[in-house]
């Protein structure tokens, strides 16, 4: 689905609503270093909005935009234009209430593994 042009000239990205997150979507999602990724780097700052840019990734920017819409498709993040940027925040709230201790516990296993070396 393209972006749509609202009245003020800003695009919308398609997003799931809360209740079309579904828990394979988001598992998948996450299954992947790069997103995982992406996804810690959000978790720690809070509820900060960053450019895709922001992010200092192994893959080419064609890749990093696919993993971003992954994201953003799934329901793991919100996308939304800020001028030419496409910010990107976690969608915390909506995991949270779908799949209470979810996000944490996803969160934290990873930041054991990247402890012993095991990722980033």
């Amino acid at each position: 689905m393209p972006p749509a042009a609202t009245a003020a000239g800003t695009r919308e990205l398609p997003h799931p609503t809360r209740a079309e997150i579904r828990l394979e979507g988001v598992l998948h999602a996450l299954s992947d270093p790069v997103r995982l990724r992406i996804v810690r780097a959000l978790a720690a700052d809070g509820g900060a909005l960053f450019a895709c840019s922001y992010f200092d990734l192994p893959v080419t920017k064609s890749t990093t935009t696919y993993h971003f819409r992954v994201l953003r498709e799934s329901g793991v993040i919100r996308q939304t234009y800020r001028g030419t940027a496409k910010m990107n925040g976690l969608r915390r709230d909506d995991l949270d209430a779908l799949f209470p201790g979810l996000l944490d516990a996803l969160l934290d296993a990873a930041a054991r593994q990247a402890a012993v070396g095991g990722g980033d």
